[in-house]
């Protein structure tokens, strides 16, 4: 680690999918209210990126603060306790229409639609509603909208009293994880990790970069919360291990930092960077390849399939699947084989082993009418495998595939 007072420097790789967090702090000013003037700029900023080609994901507190902006506007409104947890749920749940009738707002007049979505513990945690929360968000970045994300304040008792995933810095890593970001950026009042509380350290430096997150650092981070949200520094700390294991860098900075979105994705030192511990690639494969020893079940496809998996970048479809071996769910995590037993690759199946059964050796398109419904057109996503063999010598030419993991460039 080094810590410099020069902001100068240039961080080599440039990257294209971000995860932006907004602290509660930071859209208060430290106040009771949400800050209009300055969500309007950090808006304009995404704006900015997503027309230079990136796609972000937002992940957003002051549903609370929100809630309040709400009450003061309409005095038929009994103002709700907000030091307790009841108040404060209240709060959230007057807030959040309103927090994403503003961002919607300002989004719009970039001419950028918004997606809200509510993700909880319980959303990560359990396997089939994270495939789920995973292929919702990578759907709604392709239709060209904002993912604002946000965890449910009003059924999260937990998130309230800070025991969840902290001011949504924890979530934010999940989601970065979730969706194989190249970036992670928390933003709130403060400018960075610091050796000593710079509020009572006159002689507290601040820490530039970070290649490795160790008990020194995390005794740096201490145990400080952030005013009226429920992060601290070390939340955040432990939000950069997590999305650094997954090879995406992170950066804690100051929202109040002029274009600090654009700068830090352009390359910029500002705040604290976070180096990524392992290749972006290769840390969601070692997470698929924990299929190795976690396989609940297996797909034998024919000499076609294997061919197009292992040299066409290509997703597992339907159409391939010769034999299920079970049992297993949606979300499991299974094996890849060929005709002769072997393994092709492990994924994350979108369907269980008996809907497989049913609609294995048929098109794509005939999985509503088999099954009444669908989860899409893949048994296994190309984003949701690794190769047992390595990657594909092609690149995916079709609208059917998708490169492992990441996506193609378009600057």
């Amino acid at each position: 680690m080094s810590a410099q007072d020069s902001e100068s420097a240039l961080v080599k790789d440039r990257r294209d999918r971000l995860v932006v967090k907004l602290g509660t702090n930071l859209l208060t000013g430290g106040g009771e209210n949400l800050d209009i003037g300055l969500m309007s700029e950090l808006v304009a900023q995404i704006a900015t990126l997503i027309g230079e080609g990136y796609e972000v994901l937002l992940v957003t507190s002051g549903a609370v603060a929100g809630g309040r902006r709400v009450v003061e506007r309409r005095p038929g409104i009994k103002q709700p306790r907000s030091g307790d947890v009841p108040g404060r749920q209240v709060l959230a749940a007057l807030g959040m229409p309103e927090l994403m009738r503003t961002y919607d707002s300002l989004f719009s007049k970039h001419d950028i639609a918004v997606a809200q979505a509510l993700i909880s513990r319980p959303d990560i945690a359990n396997r089939q509603r994270y495939l789920n929360v995973r292929n919702t968000l990578e759907s709604v970045l392709q239709i060209g909208a904002v993912p604002i994300i946000n965890e449910n304040d009003v059924v999260t008792v937990e998130e309230l009293e800070g025991d969840v995933f902290g001011d949504n810095d924890r979530l934010s890593a999940s989601i970065a994880n979730a969706v194989n970001a190249d970036g992670l950026i928390l933003l709130g009042h403060e400018e960075g990790l610091f050796t000593a509380d710079p509020n009572v350290d006159p002689n507290a430096t601040r820490i530039e970069l970070v290649e490795h997150i160790d008990d020194a650092i995390e005794a740096m981070a201490g145990d400080a919360r952030d005013g009226r949200g429920q992060g601290g520094m070390r939340s955040k700390v432990e939000a950069a291990r997590m999305a650094t294991r997954f090879g995406a860098y992170t950066v804690i900075a100051s929202g109040r930092t002029a274009d600090v979105i654009q700068r830090i994705a352009n390359g910029e030192m500002i705040g604290t960077r976070f180096e990524p511990t392992t290749d972006r690639v290769e840390g969601w494969k070692r997470f698929l390849l924990t299929g190795k020893a976690s396989s609940r079940g297996s797909v034998t496809i024919d000499s076609g399939a294997a061919k197009a998996v292992r040299f066409g970048g290509n997703s597992l479809l339907p159409a391939g699947v010769i034999r299920v071996d079970g049992p297993f769910d949606r979300g499991d995590n299974i094996s890849v084989l060929d005709h002769a037993g072997t393994a092709v690759a492990w994924g994350i199946a979108n369907y269980r082993s008996d809907e497989i059964d049913r609609i294995k050796g048929v098109r794509s398109d005939r999985i509503a009418s088999i099954l009444g419904y669908g989860y899409g057109p893949e048994i296994v996503h190309r984003s949701n495998m690794a190769l047992a063999d390595g990657e594909p010598e092609q690149q995916p030419t079709d609208g059917s595939t998708a490169a492992l993991p990441g996506r193609t460039r378009r600057r």
